[in-house]
């Protein structure tokens, strides 16, 4: 059935929300712009000079033409460091290789030599789970100086550090998802087993070498003088040690070889759905700007989101009448059959109920997720207790936890509490998780979280026989949701990838397509729940 909008395009508050979104969107742009020239153009000029590419010139040539690049955590570092770090210093996401999505990280050498930083290896790390968990070939593009020494204790010694990496290499390939890569410039120290234990590795002529110690290193460690050619050199590598197996006369040249690589790889194997001829929503995704309110406490149905999603704007709801503040149905994206779990209020006993119900159907039937998160939380107080809502709750955290089908979230407004759990954040591992500009994601909102703590103070004054004056409430309150706005900010969250990347809303729908279509090319495990509370 297709969604009817009651949307006004003419109306003022759409003309407001429309202007208030798109400047929130133009914020963001600008900020991917700088983010996407790496450490600058004097940065730049000194690879050029090296008859180098650059990381994202190093991917375009790379993935098939007319095809596009889905490139993930974009602000990761955003305002993390005294160092400005854009994009973490290394570029992630899925392309096409020969018409297979791959994983494709490339270290960008223009931002600080291309070393890791805590954020870079996070990210790193982040790009491989993706790919494990979507069975993708990961192809690197290596141009790295090692770890940022200067962060050393970050970066080096604990379980998710630098060598998760070549641990999760060794678990990738022993499942039987290539690991391939490119050596275009440095690969030193721990990094060298990137391409060691990469099941394939190509090494550029004259620019690329891999060696555990440097030559400064060497002749501190030993005396002896040797170049780094001489040391670990492609000539080297592809002569005589046999770490490398493909020789490259140049970054075009090994990036031919990469794609032949990927032409040769065994037969994708692939989920078995019913697809369908993609289409385009009833209504255009533009009007999202003007549909989205310009505060997260106002009202927004969320069916006008969907109707500018999927396709054709057809949505079969499942449930219409039963726990209205949570809507649940299938439809299509780009011919990929999914559900839709959308948040129209705060979370009710009944609202998890349905929801695990609709999770159950899904993956009895092999349909994947789309949660589409506007939550302040679960509904609180004293008859709601007495309703066992902690106990409904937790049917649907099993559920979200327990689905096997590829799960995807979008976070379109407010994400708090255990409203984010039920709804599938992070911690309950979405194949991708998205935010848009104006998204807010914390334990409670800020007034909130204000509230509760001058409640505390008076209490504990109370006691004592004191109070807070007015004007000692507000200067309370003041850092308090400064604070909340600040660490809830969709920016603050991206920084540190506590999502995948924040969307134009207006692109929503091609990011989303892009991440469903890279997530069937495997066959699913069967889901299994523990117990449901009674």
């Amino acid at each position: 059935m297709q969604l009817k909008s009651n949307v006004s395009p003419t109306s003022q508050e759409y003309r407001s929300n429309f202007q208030f979104h798109q400047e929130l969107c133009s914020s963001l742009q600008d900020l991917l712009v700088t983010t996407a020239r790496g450490g600058g153009e004097k940065a730049a000029a000194s690879q050029r000079k090296r008859g180098k590419l650059l990381a994202r010139e190093r991917i375009e040539k790379l993935i098939d033409p007319e095809t596009s690049f889905l490139e993930l955590s974009q602000l990761a570092g955003y305002q993390l460091y005294d160092d400005f770090v854009p994009a973490g210093g290394i570029v992630t996401g899925i392309g096409q290789v020969h018409g297979r999505p791959c994983m494709i990280v490339a270290n960008d050498q223009t931002v600080k030599g291309g070393t890791y930083y805590p954020i870079t290896v996070k990210k790193h790390l982040r790009a491989q789970e993706i790919a494990r968990k979507n069975k993708l070939p990961c192809l690197y593009l290596v141009d790295s100086g090692g770890a940022y020494l200067p962060l050393q204790a970050e970066v080096f010694p604990d379980r998710d550090d630098f060598g998760k990496i070549f641990y999760m290499q060794a678990q990738m390939s022993a499942e039987s998802i290539p690991q391939i890569s490119s050596v275009h410039g440095f690969c030193t120290a721990g990094g060298a087993y990137i391409p060691a234990m990469s099941d394939q590795s190509v090494i550029v002529k004259n620019t690329g070498t891999i060696f555990l110690a440097g030559p400064p290193l060497v002749k501190a460690a030993t005396g002896e003088e040797v170049t780094a050619e001489e040391l670990g050199g492609a000539a080297v590598h592809t002569s005589i040690s046999g770490v490398s197996d493909h020789l490259a006369e140049n970054d075009e040249h090994a990036l031919y070889i990469l794609r032949q690589i990927i032409e040769h790889l065994g037969p994708q194997k692939h989920q078995a759905l019913k697809l369908k001829k993609p289409t385009e929503p009833a209504y255009d995704p533009s009007e999202l700007l003007g549909i989205l309110p310009t505060e997260l406490s106002k009202f927004v149905d969320i069916r006008e989101i969907i109707a500018r999603i999927v396709d054709s704007s057809e949505f079969f709801e499942f449930k219409k009448n039963y726990a209205t503040t949570l809507v649940t149905g299938f439809a299509h994206l780009g011919g990929i059959p999914f559900g839709i779990i959308g948040n129209n209020g705060v979370l009710f006993s009944e609202s998890a109920l349905k929801a695990t119900h609709f999770i159950e159907l899904c993956c009895q039937e092999g349909t994947p997720l789309l949660f589409l998160q506007n939550i302040t939380g679960f509904m609180v107080g004293k008859q709601y207790e007495h309703d066992g809502i902690a106990k409904h709750g937790a049917k649907l955290v099993h559920a979200v936890a327990n689905a096997a089908v590829p799960k995807l979230t979008l976070v379109v407004g407010g994400s708090f509490g255990a409203g984010n759990y039920g709804m599938c954040g992070r911690a309950y591992d979405p194949n991708f998780m998205y935010m848009w500009p104006n998204a807010r994601i914390s334990v409670m909102g800020g007034p909130q979280a204000a509230d509760v703590l001058v409640t505390v103070k008076q209490q504990q004054l109370a006691r004592d026989g004191k109070s807070l004056s007015l004007e000692e409430v507000e200067s309370m309150r003041a850092p308090i949701m400064q604070k909340y706005e600040k660490e809830g900010h969709a920016f603050y969250s991206s920084a540190r990838l506590w999502d995948d990347g924040v969307l134009d809303p207006r692109q929503t729908r091609d990011y989303l397509w892009q991440s469903l279509a890279a997530t069937l090319h495997h066959e699913w495990d069967q889901s299994r729940f523990g117990i449901f509370r009674m």
